[in-house]
């Protein structure tokens, strides 16, 4: 069992200039283990689960992760997860402290899915999440989406993969 390690992200397939293109090969049907792996957490507002805020949010942790040298692009990750319909919240693993953001270390075992398509499945996949976790004799404790590209980019690539992540 290898501890914060997460599948391989090849970051040099980039066509975009902004999120490389993702591979879901790896990413699916996996179990995570995470001991005190760090990440900055932020919140951004909605209007009835629909993010309001969100690429202003991104944007500003990702620069200050750059500035502050704590983003490695090949262990990116940032799990989201909505806490109310007007709130989520977003967890952005790191390197290292960054300067004015909400530092967090996150410990559990997860178990991964991997989707495709608009956004708007996002409760069916969570559901589908729940029902894995039950599967395998475990209780989601908290489920968590991870937006491989932006919307943009997901254009571009034809392809809009989602990482499900349950806290079992």
């Amino acid at each position: 069992m290898e501890v914060n390690k997460l599948p391989d992200h090849d970051t040099t397939d980039n066509t975009t200039g902004c999120c490389p293109r993702f591979d879901p090969k790896g990413w699916d049907h996996r179990t995570l283990h995470f001991k005190d792996k760090l990440f900055v957490r932020a919140t951004s507002k909605s209007v009835m689960h629909v993010p309001m805020n969100m690429g202003a949010v991104f944007s500003r942790v990702q620069n200050r992760m750059e500035t502050d040298g704590a983003f490695d692009p090949r262990n990116m990750l940032t799990l989201s997860r909505d806490l109310s319909p007007w709130e989520a919240e977003h967890y952005f693993a790191a390197t290292g402290d960054v300067e004015g953001e909400e530092m967090v270390r996150l410990s559990g075992t997860f178990i991964t899915r991997v989707f495709e398509g608009p956004y708007r499945y996002a409760a069916e996949w969570a559901h589908e999440m729940d029902v894995a976790a039950r599967a395998m004799g475990h209780e989601a404790r908290r489920i968590f989406m991870f937006y491989t590209t932006c919307p943009r980019c997901a254009e571009a690539y034809g392809e809009n993969y989602v990482v499900g992540l349950a806290e079992i």
